[in-house]
């Protein structure tokens, strides 16, 4: 009896399963504000399509150099509109995928137990004497710390602040530095103090848009990418107004969206 041919059909079997099983499943690198809104996109996505969206956070400055070094990703969600750009430049993108999807804010969290008055505040309560460390993103390579300085700049404290900086790798690591008790302050984005883990934990001032460059975001879907088609399946359901409104209940800003 050949018992060769049962355990061949075996492995091609499992081979194709397995393909298929990648097939329905995305990666995405996604700027790390999005990361409760995104959560909540992606269980409505699979819901929805049967395909899973692998998601990984950080900050937009350290996924653009990655991905111009062949990380493999499918999609990428930025927190600023200028490193989306600078892929399609380099052609690393699928053509017509670039899709501005929202604008981010910024605030002033502090715990629940911090003594400082957030009412009626601007930047200028960072001078506050009781306050050492303030936290914000790496300006280097997070948009929400360029804004957060941005804003600094305007009130004319930054100078007068910025020696108790605590740098988080992005947004969200910042917050952190604030819950946790390692900073006193943080400029963090307001998508993330609006949702479960931080809501009930602090108060938050908003810093007007005025006060810094408008945070506009964007994704692209990779040329790299080998699910091109889950990929752009993803990208429209994004532009639904489902989705919009996912987003807006974090407190981004979104001008247009789809039925």
């Amino acid at each position: 009896m050949n018992m060769r041919r049962p355990s061949l059909i075996a492995v091609f079997a499992i081979a194709l399963i397995s393909r298929l099983c990648v097939a329905q499943e995305i990666t995405v690198a996604a700027a790390a504000d999005l990361q409760f809104a995104m959560q909540d996109v992606a269980a409505r996505f699979q819901k929805e399509t049967g395909k899973t969206v692998k998601l990984t956070y950080g900050s937009s400055g350290n996924f653009f150099q990655q991905i111009q070094n062949g990380a493999p990703f499918d999609m990428f969600f930025s927190a600023n509109l200028d490193y989306p750009k600078k892929l399609e430049t380099a052609g690393l993108i699928e053509p017509g995928s670039f899709y501005e999807y929202a604008q981010g804010k910024i605030v002033i969290w502090i715990r629940s137990e911090s003594n400082l008055d957030l009412n009626h505040a601007d930047m200028r309560v960072l001078l506050d004497p009781s306050i050492k460390k303030i936290a914000i993103a790496n300006p280097q390579h997070a948009p929400y710390g360029q804004a957060a300085v941005a804003a600094m700049q305007k009130e004319n404290i930054y100078d007068k602040v910025k020696a108790k900086f605590v740098l988080g790798e992005n947004i969200s690591q910042t917050a952190s530095f604030v819950v946790s008790g390692s900073a006193d302050v943080g400029i963090v984005a307001m998508s993330l103090v609006l949702s479960p883990n931080m809501k009930d934990k602090g108060r938050y001032a908003e810093v007007p848009s005025d006060e810094y460059p408008p945070i506009r975001q964007a994704c692209v879907i990779l040329k790299p990418s080998r699910n091109k088609d889950a990929a752009g399946r993803f990208l429209s359901f994004f532009k639904t107004a489902a989705v919009a409104g996912v987003l807006r209940k974090y407190g981004f800003d979104v001008q247009h969206s789809s039925d």
